[in-house]
C-alpha cells in the first residue's frame, strides 16, 4: 500500500488540484456548478475553511484554502465535497461500465479521481505565485484569451477588491498585482 506524505500544519494555507475521473469535461456544466456550490457550502458549514482563490475548469479545479487555526484536516473537507457532489450528480454522471475491481474495493464512483494534490503554502511569495497560477490557468489551457473572460474564477472578486487590475494577465501572468497573505 502507498504511504503518502501529506502536509499537516494547522491553520495553514494550502493549494489544491482536484481532477475529474478520466478528465471528463463536466465541472462547468450548469448542473455541476449548482452541485459543486452546494457541496462546498454544506462542507464549509460542518468543517469551516476560507477560500482564498479558486478556478474551475471543465475537467479540474485549483484552489487555495486557509484552514482554521487549530485544524489541519483538509482531507475531511475534500471527502465531504466529493461525496456530496457525487450524491447529487450520480443519477446523471455515474458510469457503471467504468467501475472496475479497484473502484469497487475502494467504494469509489466514476466522477472524481481517487486523490487530490496539495501543497502547503510556504510564504507570501509562494502564495502570490499560486494565486497567479490559479487565475491564469484558463488562459494557459486555451479556454479563453484573457483572464477576465473566464467566469469560473475568484479573479473577478480580486478585481472588485482592487487586488488585480481588470486587464491583469493579458500579456503575461506576472503583471503587477497586490495579492498577499
Amino acid at each position: 500500500m502507498s504511504n503518502y506524505r501529506r502536509a499537516n500544519m494547522p491553520g495553514a494555507s494550502y493549494f489544491f488540484t482536484v481532477v475529474t475521473f478520466r478528465r471528463r469535461n463536466i465541472l462547468t456544466d450548469d448542473d455541476c456548478l449548482v452541485w459543486l456550490r452546494d457541496a462546498v457550502l454544506k462542507t464549509r458549514k460542518r468543517h469551516p475553511f476560507t477560500i482564498d482563490a479558486w478556478v474551475l475548469l471543465p475537467d479540474h479545479l485549483h484552489c487555495i484554502w486557509t484552514l482554521p487555526e487549530h485544524d489541519n484536516n483538509f482531507s475531511v473537507r475534500w471527502n465531504g465535497i466529493k461525496k456530496r457532489f457525487t450524491t447529487l450528480a450520480k443519477h446523471k454522471l455515474h458510469k457503471p461500465e467504468w467501475v472496475n475491481a479497484s473502484k469497487q474495493k475502494h467504494r469509489e464512483g466514476t466522477i472524481w479521481q481517487r486523490r487530490f494534490w496539495e501543497h502547503q503554502i510556504r510564504d507570501n511569495n509562494d502564495y502570490q505565485n499560486h494565486v497567479h497560477y490559479i487565475h491564469y490557468n484558463p488562459v494557459k489551457h486555451g479556454l479563453v484569451n484573457t483572464v477576465s473572460d473566464w467566469p469560473y474564477s475568484t479573479f473577478h472578486r480580486y478585481v472588485k477588491q482592487g487586488l488585480y487590475p481588470a486587464d491583469w494577465g493579458i500579456s503575461t501572468p506576472n503583471n503587477e498585482c497586490h495579492v498577499g497573505k
